[in-house]
C-alpha cells in the first residue's frame, strides 16, 4: 500500500544501492527516480487546498476545498457541530494536507517526534497504536483471524495522541465510506469515497480530550442497574428448561448473576421475533420465572429476516418496500442462518419506525434487553462475508440515497438505533438496554458492545485489555470481551484467570460457542466455582462505585475503564502498561499474570472487598485503592434486586496531605425519575486532624440519603485496616 511506500524506499535505497551501482547505472537511475516522480506528483498537482475552521473550545475544522457535504451529512459520529470561534487563526500544532491518490481520498496529519498513539476503537493489538495498519470496513471475524484482527466488527475513524509533556490531541475522520487507518510518523487516513473532513482536537490532558469529543459525539445513556451486573450466555441456551436450570443453579450456588442470555436458537427456524413451538412454547412464562428468581433476559434480533412470503415480518416489510436493492434495483436476496434472507434499508425513516414497531409484541413477553447481532452485516457465501459494496440505500428525509460503500460501516449503528428508539416506546418506562457486534464511532449513543467471537486462549485473555481500553478511549465505555473466550474450549485455569479479571470489565459477560464444553462458573470443578463465586461478589460489592462511574460517564464522556496514564499522562512507563488497569480513577487492578508491570507512583494500598485476600491467590488480581480516594461498597448481594444502600461501606485511604475525598450517585437504578431530580449525589471527605479521622457528608445534588443509612468506615493502612459503624448524621470522628 501506498501508506508505506515512504519507508519501503527509503529501505529499498538503501539495500539495492551498493548492489546496483556498479552492476548497472542505469537501473540505478531508474531506481530512484520512479519513486521520487510518484511522491512530487501526490505532494504537489494532486495535493488539495484546505479551509481551516477554528473553532471554541480547542477545536479545529479542516475541510478540503473539493468536500462535498451531500456524500457527508449528516454526520454519523458529530452531533454537536463545533462552533465557529471569533479568533481566525489556527492555533493547532498539528498539520493537515488533503490530496488525491489514485482513486483514494486522503488525509495526512503532521504530528511531531515522540507522540504515542492510541484508540482507533476495537482492534487486536497492543494499547500503543503506533506503526500499525487497520481497516474500516466492519467485519464478521471469528476467532479475530482475518486481517491478524486489524479489520473486526466495528469502525471508529478516532485517533487519540499523547505528547512527552502530557499534553494530548484528537483526529476525527468524519466518514463513513470504507478506509484505512496508517499510524507512523504522520497519521494518514485513505478512503474510497468522497474527500472527507478532518476535526482535530487539542488538549492539556488526555481526560480533557475524551470530554471535548464527548461533547461533539454525544454520550452514553445512564444504563440500567441491572445490567452492570453478570451476564451468563451461550450459543445456545435451549430448551426453555435449560435455561431455567441454569438460573437455578446460579442461585443454589450463590454465584452473583443478574441476566440470562438467549441466542438465535430460541427462534422457529432462525426467523427473527419468533419463537420455536418446542423449545419455546411460551417465553412469557419462561421469562416470569427468572424475574421471580431476580433475572433479566436478553434475547438475540439479527438484521436478515427469511424471505418467505406468510412470514409476518417479511411480509409487513415487504408492504414497505423496506429492503436493500442490489445494482440492477432488485431487492438483495443474501444467505444467513434462515436461508435466504432481505435485509432493511435502514436510511430510510419510514423503515426505522417499521423495525422499532415489531418490539412492542416482543417485549411484551417480558424480555428486557435486545442484542443485536450479525449486523455488519454478515452475509454467508460471498467474498467478504457481506453485501456487495455496489448494493443500493434509497435513503428518506434525514440520510441521502447511496451506496453501502457508503453506509456499510453505520449499517449496524443504524439498526441499533431504530432497535433502541423501538424498545423505549414498547417500554417508555424502563430504561433499555441494548448490545451491538458491529457499530461505529458515536453509536455507543444507542448501544453497549463486546469484541466479538474472541478465542478461549491466554493470548486473548491479554489482549482482552488493551481492545477494551482502546474502546473506552474511543467513546465507546460500556464494552468488555467474552469472559472464558467463545472460540474453543476453555481451560479451567484460563477461566479461573479470565473470571477473576473479567469481573471488572465494564461489560462483564461469560459466552461460549455451540459444540464446545460447557462454561459456567461451575463447569470447571470446585476451586474455580470458588473463585467465579469470589471474584462476582467483588464485581457486586462494587456496584455503588461502578454505577456512579456509569453515571459520570453519562455526563462527561469519561470511560469507565482507563489506562494508568490518565492518572499521569507524563509517565513514559504508564503510557505504554496494558495489563494493568484503572477502573475510575480510584481502584488500581493488577492481574495476577501481571504483576509485574508498572503502577502509579504513591501509596496505592491493597485492598479486599469481601474479605478475600488476593496476596497470593492464584487467580484473584490485587486490587488497590489510590492515595487520597474514598471507594463506596454496597453489602453483598447476589442480583441487583437486592441492591440497597441502607448500609453502606466507605474505602478510605488518606494521602501525603491525610486528606481522602470520594463521590456516590444513587438513583432507582431504572427509569427516568432521576431526569425529574430523584437521586442523590454525595461527595465524602475525611481529614485527619491531630489524632482522630474526621469523616463529612456533603450533598452535592439531588436528595439526601435515607437518615436511617448506616456508614461502615474502614480506614486502610499500609498492613492493616481498621472499621468504625456511624450513622450518616452522626457527627463523624475515629480516633486513630
Amino acid at each position: 500500500m501506498f501508506f508505506n511506500m515512504e519507508m519501503k524506499l527509503k529501505s529499498l535505497l538503501k539495500i539495492k544501492l551498493k548492489k546496483y551501482y556498479m552492476k548497472n547505472l542505469n537501473q540505478l537511475i531508474i531506481l530512484i527516480t520512479i519513486p521520487v516522480i510518484f511522491f512530487s506528483r501526490c505532494s504537489q498537482s494532486d495535493s488539495l487546498k484546505i479551509k481551516v475552521i477554528p473553532c471554541e473550545s480547542d477545536v479545529t475544522l479542516y475541510y478540503p476545498l473539493n468536500y462535498n457535504q451531500d456524500a457527508h451529512n449528516p454526520s454519523f459520529a458529530i452531533v454537536n457541530e463545533p462552533r465557529k470561534s471569533l479568533d481566525e487563526i489556527d492555533s493547532s500544532t498539528i498539520k493537515v494536507s488533503f490530496s488525491n491518490i489514485g482513486d483514494r481520498e486522503v488525509a495526512q496529519l503532521t504530528i511531531g517526534e515522540n507522540i504515542d498513539l492510541y484508540g482507533t476503537g476495537e482492534v487486536l493489538g497492543d494499547l500503543v497504536r503506533n506503526g500499525t495498519n487497520l481497516k474500516l470496513w466492519n467485519t464478521d471475524n471469528y476467532g479475530y483471524g482475518k486481517d491478524n484482527g486489524q479489520r473486526l466488527y466495528q469502525s471508529h475513524p478516532w485517533v487519540l495522541g499523547l505528547r512527552e509533556d502530557g499534553s494530548s490531541f484528537g483526529v476525527v475522520a468524519d466518514n463513513t465510506w470504507k478506509m484505512e487507518i496508517a499510524l507512523g510518523e504522520r497519521i494518514t487516513f485513505s478512503s474510497e469515497g468522497p474527500s472527507f473532513r478532518v476535526l482535530v482536537i487539542e488538549k492539556d490532558s488526555p481526560q480533557e480530550v475524551m470530554r471535548e469529543l464527548a461533547k461533539l459525539t454525544g454520550t452514553i445513556a445512564l444504563p440500567p442497574l441491572w445490567s452492570l451486573g453478570f451476564h451468563q450466555c451461550r450459543y445456545s441456551y435451549y430448551p426453555d428448561a435449560r435455561v431455567k436450570s441454569i438460573a437455578d443453579t446460579m442461585r443454589l450456588k450463590n454465584i452473583p448473576c443478574d441476566v440470562i442470555w438467549m441466542d438465535i436458537d430460541y427462534m422457529q427456524d432462525f426467523r427473527i421475533f419468533t419463537f420455536d413451538s418446542i423449545n419455546f412454547p411460551n417465553p412469557k412464562e419462561t421469562n416470569d420465572y427468572l424475574h421471580k428468581n431476580g433475572f433479566k433476559s436478553v434475547w438475540m434480533i439479527d438484521p436478515g429476516i427469511k424471505s418467505e412470503s406468510g412470514y409476518s415480518v417479511y411480509d409487513s416489510g415487504d408492504s414497505i418496500n423496506a429492503w436493500v436493492k442490489n445494482q440492477k434495483d432488485s431487492v438483495f436476496i443474501g444467505k444467513v442462518w434462515p436461508g435466504d434472507c432481505v435485509f432493511p434499508d435502514f436510511t430510510q425513516d419510514k423503515v426505522c419506525n417499521w423495525w422499532g414497531s415489531l418490539y412492542k409484541d416482543f417485549m411484551s413477553v417480558g424480555i428486557d434487553g435486545v442484542w443485536n447481532d450479525m449486523n455488519e452485516p454478515a452475509v454467508f457465501e460471498t467474498s467478504d462475508w457481506t453485501m456487495p459494496n455496489s448494493n443500493k440505500h434509497k435513503g428518506g428525509k434525514t440520510k441521502p440515497n447511496g451506496p453501502h460503500l457508503r453506509y456499510h460501516n453505520v449499517y449496524g449503528m443504524m439498526m441499533v438505533e431504530a432497535s433502541r428508539k423501538g424498545i423505549m416506546h414498547a417500554n417508555p418506562d424502563k430504561r433499555p438496554f441494548v448490545l451491538t457486534r458491529s457499530n461505529f464511532l458515536g453509536g455507543h449513543r444507542f448501544a453497549a458492545t463486546w469484541t466479538g467471537d474472541n478465542n478461549s486462549s491466554m493470548k486473548h485473555l491479554k489482549q482482552s485489555i488493551p481492545m477494551s481500553l482502546n474502546l473506552s478511549l474511543s467513546g465507546q465505555p460500556f464494552n468488555g470481551p467474552d469472559i472464558g473466550g467463545f472460540a474453543g474450549n476453555a481451560t479451567p485455569e484460563l477461566y479461573g484467570h479470565w473470571i477473576a479479571v473479567g469481573a471488572f470489565y465494564p461489560f462483564s459477560r461469560a459466552h461460549a460457542t455451540k459444540g464446545s464444553i460447557n462454561q459456567e462458573p461451575w463447569s470447571f470443578g470446585s476451586e474455580i466455582e470458588q473463585v467465579s463465586r469470589e471474584a462476582l461478589q467483588r464485581r457486586y460489592r462494587l456496584l455503588p462505585y461502578f454505577y456512579t462511574l456509569f453515571q459520570e460517564s453519562s455526563k462527561s464522556g469519561m470511560p469507565v475503564m482507563r489506562p494508568l496514564f490518565f492518572h499521569n499522562s507524563k509517565d513514559y512507563n504508564l503510557r505504554r502498561e496494558q495489563g494493568n488497569f484503572l477502573i475510575g480513577s480510584d481502584l488500581l487492578v493488577i492481574p495476577k499474570w501481571n504483576e509485574g508491570g508498572n503502577i502509579p507512583n504513591g501509596n496505592w494500598r491493597t485492598i479486599s472487598i469481601n474479605g478475600e485476600s488476593s496476596e497470593n491467590h492464584k487467580y484473584h488480581p490485587d486490587l488497590k485503592i489510590r492515595p487520597g480516594a474514598i471507594l463506596p461498597l454496597c453489602n453483598a448481594i447476589e442480583n441487583t434486586s437486592e441492591f440497597s444502600l441502607d448500609t453502606l461501606t466507605l474505602l478510605v485511604s488518606l494521602d501525603t496531605t491525610l486528606k481522602a475525598k470520594g463521590v456516590l450517585y444513587a438513583d432507582a437504578g431504572d427509569g427516568y425519575a432521576y431526569q425529574n431530580g430523584d437521586f442523590s449525589l454525595v461527595e465524602f471527605n475525611a481529614e485527619q486532624i491531630g489524632n482522630s479521622i474526621n469523616i463529612s457528608v456533603t450533598y452535592k445534588e439531588g436528595h439526601p440519603l435515607s437518615d436511617k443509612t448506616f456508614l461502615n468506615i474502614q480506614i486502610i493502612y499500609n498492613k492493616k485496616s481498621t472499621t468504625s459503624v456511624f450513622n450518616i448524621n452522626d457527627d463523624i470522628v475515629i480516633p486513630i
